[in-house]
């Protein structure tokens, strides 16, 4: 569990983070990021600086437990040394487990699917369809806002080629076909015809089925069969998450500017925030957040939608 955070009431919030940024330099790899953030990371893990409107917030993260301690207790050590003029409290919070953790407080997730243009009854047949088919597989079908929020990007693009990487019953499929403009076509990728048979009905009712090729493959030799110019309006990434950044990378480099690519699962349950959470797909995710937000190819926003969503448009 080598997540801890502290909150520490001060009215000096900024100045602490600059003088932790600044007088730590030389013995912690640290940052100042233009929004007045900080980040210090020493050799057992790393701790985030936020100032508030009424204190500082500290985030620590390591690998395991004994790290943690060691990352909090340096920190700690170094505000209280720089408050002269005050006496600062930091009462670390007891280790989190990422998994424990809820992106979205469930009244909010609840408040929140009350709160848009609702599913019709063809999404709302499939989605129970899914249910009854899939079990407890269920859950990896897109929520009905994040369904919602796939058409509007997807209308508010423009686009005439879209790409879905990751089908499951084709819930999301029929969300982005919908926004599609006219004459526009969806190249959607999986790997299994069972399930996604289960939303060809549905496809035919709504009256998108000829917008959609489907492609039964490996979806990296379906992307790399395209051509290398960039064609691609829209993209949607929701399969493997070990295969994430191959995926990408695949489609921004094709991506038209102004084009956009969406990422859903991008906290996985909250592991992605915990570093000790080491398996492939974990260091996967955790790399290609990383990679995203640096990448001078687009600009990027991740967005606290269900499990976490990146969008990121090609500049």
């Amino acid at each position: 569990m080598p997540l801890a955070t502290a909150r520490v009431t001060t009215d000096r919030p900024a100045r602490y983070i600059k003088q932790l940024v600044s007088h730590m330099g030389h013995k912690a790899s640290t940052a100042l990021s233009p929004d007045g953030r900080g980040t210090i990371t020493v050799a057992s893990g790393t701790c985030g600086l936020l100032a508030t409107p009424d204190g500082l917030e500290l985030t620590a993260t390591a690998v395991d437990a004994e790290s943690l301690t060691g990352v909090q207790d340096v920190v700690t050590r170094h505000l209280v040394r720089f408050a002269a003029q005050e006496e600062l409290r930091v009462e670390w919070t007891a280790p989190i487990d990422g998994a424990a953790l809820e992106p979205t407080e469930p009244v909010v997730g609840t408040y929140l699917l009350g709160h848009h243009t609702p599913a019709d009854e063809i999404l709302g047949e499939l989605a129970a369809a899914t249910r009854e088919a899939t079990a407890g597989a269920a859950h990896m079908q897109v929520s009905s806002d994040e369904g919602a929020l796939l058409t509007m990007l997807t209308g508010l693009t423009g686009a005439r080629f879209a790409v879905e990487v990751g089908v499951f019953t084709g819930y999301s499929t029929l969300c982005i076909a919908r926004g599609l403009a006219a004459g526009g076509r969806l190249l959607a990728c999986d790997v299994s015809e069972e399930w996604t048979a289960i939303g060809r009905p549905y496809w035919e009712r709504a009256g998108v089925a000829d917008r959609i090729d489907l492609r039964i493959a490996p979806a990296l030799e379906t992307l790399r069969a395209l051509g290398p110019e960039p064609v691609v309006d829209i993209a949607f990434i929701d399969a493997d998450k070990a295969g994430y950044p191959a995926y990408y990378e695949e489609i921004v480099r094709r991506l038209r500017p102004g084009g956009l690519v969406v990422l859903d699962n991008v906290f996985l349950g909250g592991r992605v925030l915990d570093p000790a959470y080491r398996e492939e797909h974990h260091l996967a995710m955790r790399g290609l957040n990383d990679l995203i937000a640096a990448d001078e190819r687009v600009n990027s926003v991740m967005l606290p939608v269900r499990d976490g969503v990146t969008i990121a448009r090609r500049r």
